[in-house]
């Protein structure tokens, strides 16, 4: 299976904005659920977003409210608008596949490297 390839991550001050990108080739894109997951040194790969095939969104309460993750099917692309961004949202971020097993969604295929975000003043 073809890692996802994410794209968009940088340096930003308290309050600023982000737009990540996460391109995943594969026939198959539009038919899955995707998701958006952060992962900080030493500590496990939290989701953070999921959208599904029907464009059906989901947050973390942590993100809620200041993140929108949205899909472009004709593009293979899945993207996390990230405003209003706080010190701690700093994070390597990933895209995955993810599908709905035992009250829960879970990945569904390899991760890619990830994009880093620093939020700091």
């Amino acid at each position: 299976q073809v890692q996802p390839v994410e794209s968009g991550g940088g340096s930003v001050q308290p309050g600023e904005s982000l737009r990540l990108s996460c391109v995943r080739p594969g026939s198959r894109f539009s038919d899955n659920a995707m998701g958006w997951y952060q992962q900080t040194p030493g500590k496990q790969r939290d989701l953070v977003a999921t959208i599904t095939n029907t464009g059906r969104t989901s947050y973390a309460d942590t993100v809620k409210g200041r993140f929108t993750i949205s899909r472009d099917n004709a593009k293979n692309t899945l993207y996390l608008q990230m405003d209003n961004l706080k010190p701690e949202d700093t994070a390597i971020y990933f895209c995955n596949n993810v599908w709905w097993s035992r009250n829960a969604w879970v990945p569904n295929g390899d991760f890619g490297q990830g994009t880093q975000v620093t939020v700091s003043s």
